[in-house]
């Protein structure tokens, strides 16, 4: 049997001047802003523009680019000697489609294609389910691919032993290293989204914190905790609290604090950038001490092998949408294919 595994992420500018394409096909995503094509497209336009000069000095920090598609390949790697291992019966190969920058899908779609595959799972590296990653890629794909093999899809995995279980070593491993530190107060640190969107039924904030409670539990050594959002833009109301905000409140209680990015699975500018020298600057002006990050999972093996056990589930099972653990979405959240079905459509 031939499998592709079909890897899902947001994407990243591979230099200076793809920066304004990438930012364009962003706000462009109408899983990003809402409005009418002939009122988003113009709007994407201006915000790019905008946004562009601010951009490049970020990724201009990691080297004028984003690491992510570099990220993403390693975890690919990972994955396909994983799955070899696992399943030395099935030919699997991995492949990657990002939604806003290259490998685009329509790329991705005639290699997947061109490999002819019996069974395709999609695997989106995202944990949590939103409507403006998860659906708007499997959206995406589902517009672009015209090849065989049927299709199995992963929603969600929140609370997936192997996503909980890497969180957790590379938190505690981070706070070792710092040399067990009294007095911290662990964030994790998601990418906030409006509240208008949560409250449309879009499961995203309730998957984070489950994900922040499941890792919680298992590090009792750590256990001043608080869940918290960055990345907040624009003028609507966006969920929280926020991190900058839950960064002052430590500085002026007196305490440090460790910062997991609880949502993200490899590391790019809200990470290396955001969280690594902006809330860094900011922890030191509010007298926030210690500020430490974990690292992203990106190829810790329990995540891996979670990543490898979700495919061979997903096969197993026989639904066109992939068991999702121990997780399911509450009833109010229909907006997620463990729920709804259609949502991954």
């Amino acid at each position: 049997m031939k499998l592709a595994v079909v890897l899902f992420n947001l994407g990243g500018p591979d230099g200076p001047d793809s920066v304004r394409p990438f930012l364009e096909n962003l706000f462009r995503d109408p899983a990003i802003i809402g409005l009418p094509g002939v009122l988003r497209v113009p709007l994407a336009k201006l915000i790019s523009t905008r946004r562009e000069e601010t951009a490049k000095a970020n990724y201009a920090i990691m080297g004028g680019g984003s690491p992510l598609l570099p990220e993403t390949e390693k975890q690919a790697q990972a994955l396909e000697a994983a799955l070899a291992q696992a399943q030395p019966e099935i030919t699997a190969k991995v492949f990657i489609a990002m939604r806003y920058w290259k490998p685009f899908a329509d790329e991705t779609a005639r290699a997947v294609a061109a490999f002819a595959p019996d069974e395709i799972v999609l695997l989106p590296l995202y944990p949590q389910f939103s409507t403006t990653t998860t659906a708007s890629s499997l959206r995406d794909w589902a517009r672009a691919y015209q090849g065989p093999g049927r299709t199995r899809t992963v929603c969600c995995y929140p609370t997936a032993d192997g996503l909980v279980e890497a969180h957790a070593k590379v938190i505690r491993r981070t706070w070792e290293a710092a040399g067990r530190p009294q007095g911290l107060r662990l964030l994790f640190s998601a990418h906030g989204l409006p509240e208008k969107v949560i409250r449309a039924g879009d499961p995203y904030q309730a998957q984070v914190e489950a994900t922040a409670a499941a890792v919680s539990a298992r590090l009792p050594e750590l256990p001043d905790v608080q869940v918290c959002y960055q990345s907040r833009v624009g003028p609507l109301k966006w969920i929280g609290p926020s991190t900058d905000d839950e960064i002052r409140r430590a500085g002026a209680e007196g305490k440090g604090v460790l910062i997991s990015p609880i949502a993200f699975v490899s590391e790019h500018v809200e990470t290396l950038v955001e969280l690594d020298h902006e809330y860094a600057h900011l922890a030191r002006e509010a007298g926030c001490a210690p500020y430490l990050r974990a690292p992203t999972p990106t190829i810790e093996p329990d995540f891996i092998e979670t990543l490898a056990g979700t495919v061979t589930g997903a096969l197993a099972g026989s639904s066109t949408i992939a068991p999702s653990g121990p997780w399911l979405c509450p009833a109010e959240y229909g907006k997620c294919a463990c729920r709804n079905p259609g949502a991954a459509a």
